[in-house]
C-alpha cells in the first residue's frame, strides 16, 4: 500500500500519546486516523494535535475516523481497551479486552484492511495472539508492542549504574509484558563489555525487579503509563514503514510454543522478517518456559471467544 497511513484504535492516554509522539519526531508517517469508541473523542483529540501543526517538526495529516476507514491503512495500532487500575495486573483485564478486540478486529476485517497489525492494548501478548486468530493474517503481519519498553527501562535502569548513556547498552528484556519477563544478562553488553561482568549479581537483580515492577510503580502515582510506550511504538511504527530492519524485542506468534511473546525480532515493511535464534543460558531458557506457560495458560482461559 505505501501511504504510511496509520489508524489508531482507541485515544484515550496511550492512543493520544502515540499520535503526539508522531508530530514531535522526524517520523515515516504521512497520515493518522484516530478512532474511538467515544467518536467526540477521537474528534476533540484530532482538532487538539492539528493546533500543532503549524509548529511541530513533522507534518502529519490528522482525522478522526472509523473502522470503515482501515482499508487503505499500512498499520492499525490497537491501544483500545479497559486500563489496567492501580493493584491489578495485566492477565486480570484479561477476559474483558478480548471480548472487546474481537468485535474490534472483525469490524476493521469488513473494512478490507490488508496491513500490519500492531497491539497495544494489554494483557497485549494474549491480545496478539488473538488478533492473529480474529483476523486469520499471516503470522508476520500481527506484531505485538512486546518488552520493547521493559527492555528501555532494562537499558535506562542499567545505564544508570554504569554512568553512561542508555543508547551505549545493548541489553533486552523478553517473555511476558508483564509479571513473568526476564533479562537476558547473558546477552547484555554495553561497549562490548559484558554487564555480567561490570555489575554483581545483587546489582543485576535489583535492575531486573525494578524493570518488572515500574509500570505497578507509575500507576500508583499518576493512574497509568503512556509516554514511554508510545515512543516505543513510534520507533516500531518508524522500522515498520522505513523497512529499517530494526531488531526489537517485539511479540509476535513463536510456532513451536503456540503463544505470542517479546524477543529480539527484524522488523520491516512485511512485519516481522524473522525472530532472532540466540544462545540463552540455561537459567534463562527455564525462567523464558515459565514466562510462555503463563501466556499458555491465559490463552487456555479464553473458552468462550
Amino acid at each position: 500500500m505505501d501511504n504510511n497511513k496509520v489508524m489508531i484504535v482507541g485515544t484515550g492516554n496511550v492512543g493520544a500519546s502515540i499520535a503526539f509522539v508522531a508530530l514531535n519526531q522526524r517520523t515515516a508517517i504521512n497520515e493518522i486516523i484516530l478512532t474511538d469508541i467515544v467518536a467526540e473523542d477521537a474528534e476533540g483529540e484530532a482538532m487538539d494535535l492539528r493546533d500543532a501543526l503549524a509548529v511541530s517538526p513533522s507534518y502529519v495529516k490528522i482525522s478522526n475516523g472509523a473502522y470503515k476507514d482501515a482499508k487503505d491503512c499500512d498499520v492499525v495500532v490497537i491501544t483500545a481497551g479497559i486500563p489496567q487500575k492501580p493493584g491489578e495486573s495485566r492477565m486480570e483485564l484479561l477476559d474483558k479486552n478480548v471480548k472487546i478486540l474481537k468485535d474490534m478486529i472483525t469490524q476493521i476485517m469488513a473494512s478490507g484492511f490488508d496491513g500490519i497489525f500492531l497491539v497495544v492494548s494489554n494483557p497485549m501478548d494474549v491480545l496478539t495472539y488473538f488478533t492473529l486468530k480474529f483476523s486469520g493474517f499471516p503470522a508476520e503481519r500481527v506484531i505485538g508492542s512486546g518488552t520493547v519498553l521493559d527492555s528501555a527501562r532494562l537499558k535506562e535502569r542499567t545505564a544508570n549504574y554504569l554512568n553512561v548513556n542508555p543508547k551505549s547498552v545493548h541489553a533486552y528484556q523478553v517473555g511476558e509484558h508483564g509479571d513473568s519477563e526476564l533479562t537476558l544478562w547473558s546477552l547484555a553488553d554495553a561497549g562490548g563489555q559484558k554487564i555480567t561482568e561490570l555489575l554483581d549479581e545483587e546489582s543485576r537483580n535489583n535492575i531486573s525487579d525494578f524493570v518488572k515492577n515500574e509500570a505497578y510503580e507509575i500507576i500508583n502515582r499518576k493512574g497509568a503509563t503512556y509516554y514511554g510506550i508510545a515512543t516505543c511504538v513510534i520507533r516500531i511504527l518508524n522500522s515498520i514503514l522505513n523497512d529499517e530492519l530494526r531488531i526489537l524485542p517485539v511479540s509476535s506468534y513463536d510456532s513451536f510454543s503456540g503463544t505470542c511473546f517479546g524477543w529480539p525480532s527484524v522488523v520491516g515493511r512485511k512485519g516481522i522478517i524473522r525472530r532472532l535464534d540466540l544462545q540463552i543460558s540455561e537459567k534463562e531458557g527455564m525462567e523464558l518456559q515459565k514466562s510462555i506457560n503463563a501466556l499458555t495458560k491465559a490463552i487456555k482461559s479464553c473458552k468462550n471467544i
